[in-house]
């Protein structure tokens, strides 16, 4: 077996709480999210036959809620993920009418989505994802370009990490922490070196060299006290894969983790976490 087969054949690990994890963190993601790109695909899609929105990564659907009311005219969409379980939650909780009130219907497949290739995409009018490319590789974004490219539609691939993070009020481990978090984003996991805050920059030059036209805008969750409950599991998050990665920081951050808890609990802490949306579009 190749190293390339071996990371192909490697599945994208998540947690075993995703599910709540993402309910959690929807209304920001919603908040987040670049509006103007939504409009440069609404004026992409045409015709009066269904047509197709391939979602890679779907989650618990959240992409789709947000997305399909936005978008006119009759919509069949594809969601892919590797779960069957948040398929099933995916699909239950999808909208049943686009914006001007034409029907949108709703099909799952479960399975390895780095595989994807342009024969899985053809006929589509749009391929999203939301959250994803920071947990690939470049061998497999540059993959997912290709099949991309090779299908001739636009896609829209939203919350990508950048790597930078502000707290508020400010400490002098934050940047430290920060650090090491972003070095656990970019480690290497069986065969897999993910990629990280560097994903949306290498997606961004992989779809310009397949000739498309990429637009990108900022995308922060900007957290306050109305999001006390995201800010204590992303800080909780945040600082345990810090000290993955670098073990000598439990001890370091024992009482600046309790000080930034008590924070977030309290609703004092303010949270920036920075991301990027891109979207190609077909010259």
């Amino acid at each position: 077996m190749t190293e390339q087969q071996a990371v192909q054949d490697a599945p994208i690990e998540l947690p075993p709480d995703f599910a709540q994890w993402l309910a959690l963190r929807e209304p920001a993601d919603v908040a987040a999210r670049a509006t103007d790109l939504v409009d440069t695909v609404r004026g992409t899609l045409t015709g009066g036959t269904p047509y197709v929105v391939h979602d890679l990564g779907a989650g618990t659907g959240s992409l789709g809620r947000w997305l399909a009311p936005l978008l006119p005219g009759p919509q069949h969409w594809v969601l892919h993920d590797q779960d069957p379980d948040l398929l099933a939650r995916a699909r239950a909780g999808m909208p049943t009418v686009a914006a001007d009130g034409t029907p949108v219907t709703v099909q799952t497949r479960s399975g390895d989505l780095t595989r994807l290739d342009a024969t899985d995409l053809a006929g589509a009018a749009l391929v999203t994802a939301s959250a994803l490319l920071d947990m690939l590789t470049a061998a497999e974004i540059e993959r997912l370009v290709a099949a991309c490219a090779g299908a001739g539609c636009p896609a829209l691939f939203l919350i990508s990490v950048t790597g930078t993070v502000r707290l508020t009020p400010a400490d002098p481990l934050d940047a430290e922490i920060a650090d090491a978090f972003n070095a656990h984003q970019r480690r290497t996991v069986g065969v897999r070196r993910l990629l990280g805050p560097d994903a949306v920059d290498a997606c961004a030059a992989a779809f310009t060299r397949h000739g498309m036209t990429v637009r990108t805008r900022p995308s922060p969750w900007r957290l306050g006290p109305e999001q006390a409950a995201l800010t204590g599991q992303w800080f909780t998050g945040w600082l345990d894969a810090a000290c993955e990665q670098r073990p000598e920081l439990v001890d370091l951050t024992r009482e600046y983790a309790r000080r930034r808890r008590n924070e977030a609990n309290a609703g004092r802490l303010g949270v920036m976490v920075d991301h990027t949306d891109l979207l190609a579009v077909p010259r």
